[in-house]
């Protein structure tokens, strides 16, 4: 079958699923490349010259990743029942409570000139669950996919976005040590990489009534997005 890793005759991947890897690895590893290793001569184009290659680069990559998945083929695992969709719709509303928490002002991770001050203040909000809830959220996105165990090409994807997520929260905290130096060690002694889950209520109120919503919204178009009945509304409506 074409979703199959192996042919009958004991052969080779699926040419979509190989564009789908490739894509993929390409998306995942010009980030790292363009964030650490490839960063010092990238910024000889000047700040804004670095944007606008890392943006080219990224959108690319990430075109290449989007064409290969809709090209590759779809249900091809058969599935995880009702327990994953279950596990899935439960963790994809952390996950929006890190996103949106991760975009409220006090995060020292954003190249913001308050960046410094944020670090050595007291963290508030999501960052008391982990100073990464932006790349944490994507995390448990990509989980939440792996778990329904649909498809080979949505497990390569999730795979891709959880390793750039983690791999890229662990780097990321080295690349503020160089650059912040002491400000950003202070914020690593108060934070955490890994999160706190009994601190999800830390998120307050307003962010988890927003998520909420978000969660209820994006279930209810990822059947006419995506053709299948997602959250809350595969068993409701």
């Amino acid at each position: 079958m074409g979703g199959e890793l192996t042919g009958a005759g004991g052969g080779t991947l699926d040419p979509a699923l190989i564009q789908l890897i490739a894509g993929s690895l390409a998306f995942v590893g010009t980030h790292f490349a363009m964030s650490h290793p490839l960063r010092p001569w990238l910024m000889k184009l000047g700040q804004n010259g670095f944007m606008l290659a890392y943006t080219l680069v990224s959108l690319a990559a990430f075109v290449w990743m989007v064409l290969a998945f809709k090209a590759a083929p779809p249900g091809d695992l058969g599935g995880s029942g009702e327990l994953g969709w279950l596990l899935s719709t439960l963790i994809t509303l952390p996950a929006l409570v890190l996103l949106i928490g991760s975009l409220t002002p006090g995060n020292p991770a954003m190249p913001t000139p308050g960046a410094a001050a944020a670090a050595r203040a007291a963290p508030k909000g999501v960052f008391r669950i982990t100073r990464h809830p932006m790349m944490w959220s994507f995390a448990l996105w990509a989980v939440s996919h792996i778990l329904l165990w649909w498809s080979w090409r949505t497990n390569v994807v999730g795979l891709a976005i959880l390793t750039l997520a983690l791999l890229g929260a662990h780097l990321q905290d080295r690349k503020k040590r160089a650059l912040m130096g002491e400000d950003w060690q202070a914020w690593e002694a108060h934070t955490s990489y890994w999160p706190r889950w009994s601190r999800l209520g830390a998120a307050g109120a307003r962010i988890w009534i927003a998520a909420l919503v978000l969660w209820a919204l994006l279930s209810w178009v990822h059947l006419p997005l995506a053709g299948i009945p997602a959250g809350l509304w595969r068993w409701v409506g």
